[in-house]
C-alpha cells in the first residue's frame, strides 16, 4: 500500500539577476537547504537520500552543493529535466517515501545562469529541443527572435487566430504577476507596471513584449519530504502539507501535430493534470491557489485551459472576469510567477512548492490567499516534461 507523503519544511533564496550577488551554487543551496531544515526543525543527519536538480553544470554539482549542508554519506542524485527539473527532483523524493524506501528525503534545486537569452549548450551533439524547433519552423517559419520566445509566442498567435484572444489578454497576465510580486521579498523584480507599460515594452516576438517574458536568474529552493510516521514521530503535524496527487507526463504524438499550442506541452499538462485529479479525488473547482509555469504570458494563458480551469478557447474570458487574482475564483502565481519572481531553471519547481506550502500554512504574509486549503502546481520543461502536483494541509 502506498504511503502518504508530506512536505514539512521548505526554503528558498531570493532570486537574483545573474551577476548581482557574489555567490555560487553551493552558497545558494546552503541558504535554501538550511532554511528548509530549520523550517522543519530537522537535522541533516536524519535525511536518507537527496535529489539535487540543476540544468547547467557539471556531473556532480549536486554533491558539491549538498555538502554545504552536511557530509553523511547518503546517496545524492543529480537531476536534469530542463525547466521542470525542480519538480522532477520533488517527484523522485515523493516516490521514495510513497514506496516505503525512505522516511525522510531532501529535494533541492538550483541554478547559476549566464546573462541574456538561453543559448545552445550542446556543441556538436543533437540538440534535445531540435525536433521541437524543426516543427516550429515547419508550422510558423523562423524569425529573428530568441528561440524560446518564438515557440511560446507562436502558441499565443495560434490562440489569437483560433479564439479571438487579444494582445491585451497576454499583457493582463503579466500585469497580474508583476503586481503580485510587489509583495514577495524573494522575487527578482518587485515593480508594478501599468497595462500600457507592459504593451509598450520592447517587442520580443509578437504578441510577447519584454515584460511578458521571464528573466534569467540565479537562486535555489528546497523541500523536505517525509512519511506520515516521520511526521508523527517528530511532532510535525502542524506544519505538514500532504502531496495528495502528483504526476509527470512527457510528449505525446499529438505534441508534434499541426498545433503550436500542443508543441509547447499543452497535452502533456492536460494528461498530468487528469492523473492528479483522479489521484486526489478533487478537481480544479476545489483549488484555491495555483503556481503555474508562466515562462511567457502565452504559456500561462494556454495552461489555464490545459489544467481545466476553463474550456478550450475560454482563457480570454477567464482573464477578463478577474477570476485569476485576489477576489477571483483562484489566485494564480501569488509569488509573481516566473515572469517577475524569476526563473533559475533547476530551482523553479521547488520554489513553486515553497510558495504553495507557505500559502497552505498561512505563512505568506501580505500575499496570503485567504482561507487557502487546496493548492495546485504546474511546472513545464520543453523537450519535454510537465509535472502537476496537488497539496492539502495534513488532516484537512
Amino acid at each position: 500500500m502506498a504511503q502518504k507523503v508530506y512536505v514539512v519544511g521548505v526554503g528558498m533564496t531570493k532570486f537574483e539577476k545573474p551577476g548581482t550577488r557574489d555567490w555560487d551554487y553551493p552558497d545558494m543551496v546552503r541558504e535554501a537547504g538550511t532554511q528548509a531544515l530549520e523550517d522543519a526543525g530537522v537535522s541533516y543527519d536524519l535525511i536518507e537520500q537527496v535529489f539535487a536538480g540543476y540544468v547547467y553544470g557539471d556531473s556532480t554539482c549536486g554533491q558539491r552543493a549538498v555538502y554545504e549542508l552536511g557530509l553523511s554519506g547518503v546517496p545524492i542524485y543529480n537531476v536534469n529535466n530542463n525547466c521542470s527539473t525542480g519538480s522532477s527532483a520533488l517527484l523522485l523524493a515523493k516516490q521514495m517515501i510513497e514506496g516505503g524506501i525512505n522516511q525522510c528525503v531532501l529535494a533541492v534545486g538550483f541554478e547559476k545562469m549566464q546573462k541574456g537569452s538561453l543559448s545552445n549548450a550542446f556543441g556538436e551533439s543533437t540538440n534535445p529541443l531540435g525536433r521541437h524547433f524543426e516543427k516550429m519552423t515547419e508550422l510558423r517559419g523562423w524569425e529573428k527572435a530568441p528561440p524560446a520566445a518564438q515557440i511560446f509566442g507562436n502558441a499565443g498567435r495560434e490562440h489569437m487566430e483560433r479564439f479571438g484572444t487579444t494582445k491585451e489578454h497576454f499583457a493582463k497576465i503579466a500585469h497580474k504577476n508583476h503586481l503580485h510580486s510587489v509583495k514577495n521579498p524573494r522575487s527578482q523584480f518587485r515593480d508594478e507596471y501599468t497595462l500600457e507599460e507592459i504593451l509598450a515594452s520592447r517587442p520580443i516576438h509578437d504578441p510577447l513584449t519584454m515584460l511578458q517574458c521571464c528573466p534569467t536568474s540565479d537562486g535555489a529552493a528546497a523541500a523536505l519530504v517525509v512519511s506520515e510516521a516521520f511526521v508523527r514521530a517528530h511532532g510535525l503535524e502542524e506544519r505538514a502539507v500532504e502531496i495528495i496527487g502528483m504526476a509527470m507526463a512527457t510528449d505525446l504524438p499529438s505534441s508534434f501535430e499541426k498545433s503550436s499550442i500542443k508543441l509547447i506541452g499543452s497535452d502533456m499538462t492536460q494528461k498530468a493534470a487528469q492523473i492528479v485529479y483522479e489521484q486526489s479525488g478533487l478537481g480544479p473547482e476545489d483549488v484555491d491557489v495555483i503556481e503555474l509555469h508562466d515562462c511567457f504570458s502565452a504559456n500561462e494563458l494556454v495552461t489555464y485551459e490545459a489544467l481545466g480551469l476553463c474550456a478550450e478557447g475560454g482563457a480570454g474570458a477567464l482573464i477578463d472576469a478577474g477570476a485569476l487574482t485576489y477576489g477571483g475564483q483562484w489566485v494564480v502565481n501569488p509569488s509573481g510567477g516566473l515572469i517577475s519572481k524569476g526563473h533559475p531553471l533547476g530551482a523553479t519547481g521547488l520554489a513553486q512548492c515553497a510558495e504553495l506550502n507557505w500559502q497552505l500554512r498561512n505563512m505568506a504574509d501580505e500575499r496570503q490567499v485567504s482561507g487557502a486549503r487546496v493548492a495546485l502546481q504546474h511546472n513545464l520543461g520543453l523537450g519535454g516534461a510537465a509535472v502537476v502536483t496537488m497539496y492539502r494541509p495534513m488532516g484537512s
